[in-house]
């Protein structure tokens, strides 16, 4: 990422987001949800401030929930994926308006260590048990997949160079779906 310039580095933290849409839930974002940011991608300053609102508008929260001592038993178990889709939102609330290098490239930098944190959080087991393996599948393959990116990012011209990642992060964003899918089935919440 030192030497990306500001369209990779705003690539590479939109694709963290696409990869981790699943995590907002049923419904909430579907799978076009973040397209006219890609869009404003390849038309560089000119429409990434205004696609951003845009994406942030179409992928805001619902109003917040008490998870706390006084709240409902039944949704207690949902505070874990509150907190993903919290940390979802939060990717998205702080990238920079501003198309300037230095800003993206810590924003990016944010939504890879979110993406990753995030990754790994569903894929490990119970920590206290010791089979459950130092890396798993689910974040070594996100980890995989922004090297990738950076690579497609690096090694393509304009808009070829996005519509690579773009399915790159579109297959990510499938391969985090059907993991939640499977936990769900295993926790009877399918």
């Amino acid at each position: 990422m030192v030497r990306a310039d500001e369209r990779a580095l705003a690539a590479s933290g939109v694709a963290c987001l696409e990869r981790c849409l699943p995590l907002l839930g049923d419904g909430a974002a579907g799978p076009e949800a973040l397209r006219p940011l890609w869009a404003g991608l390849a038309n560089g300053p000119a429409h990434w401030a205004v696609r951003l609102a845009e994406a942030r508008e179409l992928l805001k929260g619902p109003p917040e929930r008490d998870t706390g001592a006084g709240a409902d038993p039944a949704e207690a178990d949902d505070a874990a994926g509150i907190d993903a889709a919290d940390a979802v939102r939060a990717m998205l609330d702080t990238a920079p308006a501003a198309w300037s290098a230095a800003p993206l490239r810590a924003w990016a930098g944010d939504c890879s260590v979110t993406a990753l944190a995030l990754h790994r959080r569903l894929g490990a087991g119970p920590l206290d048990d010791p089979a459950t393996p130092a890396v798993d599948p689910l974040s070594t393959g996100e980890l995989r997949r922004q090297i990738r990116m950076l690579q497609l990012l690096a090694a393509g011209e304009g808009p070829s160079g996005l519509r690579q990642a773009l399915n790159a992060a579109t297959e990510g964003r499938r391969v985090l779906a059907a993991a939640l899918s499977r936990r769900a089935r295993g926790t009877g919440r399918a």
